[in-house]
């Protein structure tokens, strides 16, 4: 019998590559989403429940139309750092409370396998590079604090009620499907690459490099850039191992090479064929040096590699943008 895999955030960025993953290896995925920054077009050949998990009423409901879900990847949750610090009840009532209502949802329809969406900024700036699981947690957001918060929560659950779960801590999520139709669709752009993607088509005014005085190669902060769909596989990996008796265990998620601001610019430059300026300003406050993952354990308890580099994020970002300037809405 083919397992079904209840995806929360489903119609999201990761999540949504996360479903067509799943899907490629022949699983039958249900998507549970509020589509507050998700959407239904991101969602094909899978049923697309919409609903919020501040409704414990509402994920309960799932389990009870789908009994038979064998797992479930979280991705649920809001992730902008900067409203996180200006809006925080948010964060922790959608983040926190959220997971628990899912949690005690799944736990109680008999579902104990939980692979969760968490982030490397549970690290904050970290004091070793390249970044180990066992590096002390600072986060210096509420973002950050909230998704810690979540993995405490589960820890508690996995002693206390047999839980068994896999935080993945993601480096910086990137790139687009290699067919163009899903990507990061959240309007106007966060992360760097799709914000410089706005500005060659015209959507930006100007780009700005926070920071060229960096004690780095070209002055610039260097991070490490994820392709979405290694994203995808390794959640893919994480759930199987759970299944096969894994214990609860994070990874960290990256390529563990670190690349430069100034080299993003320049390899966007080369696969677009588009010249720009671009402006230079301060350095935004807590922002680290450089960061980029160990992705040692991953690689050997989950058996997971990436696939892709820099290049082919960049090209799968672009042919993403320029085939959906205003992501999946039409432009006005």
């Amino acid at each position: 019998m083919t397992q079904r895999i209840l995806v929360t955030g489903g119609a999201g960025y990761i999540g949504s590559h996360t479903v067509r993953e799943l899907q490629r290896q022949g699983y039958d995925v249900v998507v549970f989403d509020n589509l507050v920054k998700g959407h239904a077009r991101a969602v094909e050949n899978a049923p697309l429940i919409v609903g919020d998990l501040l409704n414990p009423e509402e994920i309960r409901a799932v389990f009870r139309r789908y009994p038979d879900i064998a797992g479930v990847i979280h991705f649920a949750a809001y992730v902008e750092v900067g409203e996180s610090m200006k809006n925080p009840g948010k964060y922790f009532r959608n983040n926190i409370q959220g997971s628990v209502n899912l949690i005690e949802a799944m736990l109680d329809a008999g579902v104990n396998h939980l692979v969760f969406s968490s982030t490397c900024a549970v690290y904050g700036t970290p004091e070793n590079v390249p970044v180990t699981e066992e590096e002390s947690y600072k986060p210096e957001s509420v973002y950050g604090a909230s998704k810690r918060m979540a993995e405490q929560v589960m820890e508690w659950y996995d002693r206390t009620k047999g839980l068994r779960f896999t935080p993945l801590r993601y480096f910086n999520a990137s790139g687009a499907s290699f067919d163009a139709r899903i990507g990061d669709a959240y309007k106007p752009a966060s992360r760097l690459i799709p914000r410089l993607m706005e500005y060659i088509l015209g959507q930006r005014d100007d780009f700005m490099v926070f920071g060229d005085d960096y004690p780095t190669p070209d002055g610039t902060a260097i991070r490490d850039y994820i392709h979405v769909d290694d994203l995808a596989t390794a959640h893919v990996a994480a759930l199987k191992y759970l299944w096969n008796g894994g214990e609860s265990m994070a990874f960290n998620l990256g390529t563990g090479k670190g690349s430069s601001v100034m080299e993003i610019i320049d390899m966007v430059r080369e696969v677009t064929g588009r010249d720009f300026e671009v402006r230079v300003g301060p350095r935004r406050p807590g922002d680290p040096v450089r960061i980029w993952a160990d992705n040692t354990r991953a690689r050997e308890v989950l058996g997971w590699e990436p696939k892709y580099g820099l290049r082919e994020i960049i090209e799968t970002d672009w042919r993403w943008h320029s085939a959906h300037p205003c992501g999946f809405e039409p432009c006005s």
